[in-house]
């Protein structure tokens, strides 16, 4: 039985594309261009000192990162993804000159995990990590973290268990840092995640729990587990600060790699960022560090399933509302598995409610096609969830709400030096035989259009 939704938009043609599963935009009247240096969440405040302190926290596990990730060594443990040009994709995405220019920050190489999922997933565990070493004396504040790869370190970490829901990228982060560290690693995964990210895990010694239902299934079977053994860490991907905040550090790498491009962000020069989202912790992290960061010329919009578009759904449900995908008669089905999520983190939206530009949708097909576009056009590989985002400037410059949207900002005045940032998730370790499959029906879906 589908349920009408909370709060039904005044906007009758953006509800009707919502329950149709077309391609939609919503924007967001709530976002403030000068919000509160901190601001609160499920109860607690937060602000750029916490981004810092958690940039602070990655940079002081380098050294270990480095030892026991040799695909590390030569960052010494840095775990970031280049800004790449992308002026030569602009005329496939429909990007028409004088509408700004083009960059991609690939978090589809970022190694280790291999997804947008590496910072936050690495950072929560460390900072667990952290915690038990200092109490047990593995290391000393202020000391070399590199310790905790001895002998001894692994035995006390090995006593303790680490566990996390997960439609597949945030496991793998979460599966394979833990792992590393010695410590008893578990994914529970729902039936949406592939063959491959289960099987990558298990090669790395982590605990693969299979579950029959979706990604919310899995979380609450995860942290129902976890409940009962006090030994055990869940990370909660629907809860977690500690995953958000490690995700908005990305925000610090990413100022400093603008500065190198020579891109300017400010009101003549604004900076536009499409963001592929499930759960919406790790865009929301982003956008959070942006905001802190780089101030009120940036606008993040996340991109979202046209089947699973639960952070759009919950942001026009507003405040006091937790809505479902399934309530609006969709469901939640797609190739895209890691934005494959019924229902949105009430920690990530209460927090993007005054940072949020918008939301918009796509369809599998077009993830299909763009991934084609971006391997064809830069060489870069791709998973389908990190192609989401690059429908977002075509959205904004040639839709009825997007031009609306352009102009109530004023942006529609200095396009032409604008800045479109796509944000991708994942995409470097997918096997060759899988990557195949997505680039055969990305060309079947561009030669069917023509």
């Amino acid at each position: 039985m589908t349920i009408a939704p909370t709060q039904p938009p005044t906007d009758a043609l953006l509800y009707t594309r919502l329950r149709n599963a077309q391609p939609a935009l919503w924007t967001n009247a709530a976002r403030q261009a000068q919000p509160a240096a901190a601001l609160t969440a499920l109860g607690r405040s937060i602000s750029l000192d916490d981004t810092k302190a958690a940039a602070a926290r990655l940079a002081r596990f380098a050294g270990l990162l480095a030892q026991v990730f040799p695909e590390l060594a030569a960052t010494g443990g840095v775990v970031e993804s280049p800004l790449l040009p992308g002026a030569a994709l602009q005329p496939a995405l429909g990007i028409a000159e004088g509408q700004g220019r083009l960059f991609i920050k690939a978090d589809h190489s970022l190694p280790v995990a291999g997804s947008i999922k590496a910072r936050g997933g690495m950072h929560e565990v460390l900072e667990f990590a952290e915690g038990l070493a200092l109490q047990h004396g593995l290391v000393l504040p202020g000391g070399d973290y590199r310790a905790l790869a001895t002998p001894q370190a692994r035995e006390v970490l090995g006593r303790y268990q680490v566990a996390v829901g997960s439609t597949g990228n945030l496991g793998m982060s979460i599966g394979v840092v833990a792992s590393a560290l010695g410590f008893q690693a578990t994914v529970h995964m729902s039936a949406d995640a592939k063959e491959w990210k289960k099987a990558r895990l298990r090669q790395r010694g982590v605990q693969v729990v299979e579950h029959a239902g979706d990604y919310e299934r899995a979380v609450a079977a995860g942290r129902a587990e976890a409940a009962i053994n006090p030994l055990c860490h869940f990370v909660d991907d629907e809860q977690s600060f500690s995953l958000l905040l490690g995700y908005s550090a990305a925000a610090l790498h990413l100022q400093k790699q603008l500065a190198e491009q020579g891109v300017a962000v400010d009101a003549e020069h604004p900076l536009i960022v499409y963001l592929p989202c499930g759960v919406g912790g790790a865009p929301a992290g982003i956008t959070f560090g942006l905001r802190q960061v780089l101030g009120p010329h940036v606008h993040c919009f996340f991109a979202e399933p046209v089947q699973s578009p639960c952070f759009m759904v919950q942001m026009m449900a507003g405040p006091g509302a937790h809505p479902s995908v399934y309530d609006w008669g969709l469901s939640n089905r797609t190739e895209a598995d890691g934005l494959a999520v019924p229902r949105a983190s009430l920690l990530a939206a209460e927090l993007m409610r005054p940072l949020l530009s918008g939301v918009f949708t796509v369809a599998d097909d077009t993830l299909f096609a763009q991934l084609v576009r971006v391997l064809d056009t830069l060489g870069e590989r791709i998973e389908p969830s990190a192609a989401a985002g690059f429908s977002g400037p075509a959205l904004l410059t040639g839709t009825t709400a997007g031009q609306a949207w352009l102009r109530s900002t004023g942006i529609d005045a200095v396009l032409h030096q604008a800045t479109h940032l796509v944000w991708t998730t994942g995409g470097l370790l997918v096997p060759e035989a899988q990557y195949q499959g997505f680039v055969q029906r990305g060309r079947a879906v561009l030669a069917a259009q023509g």
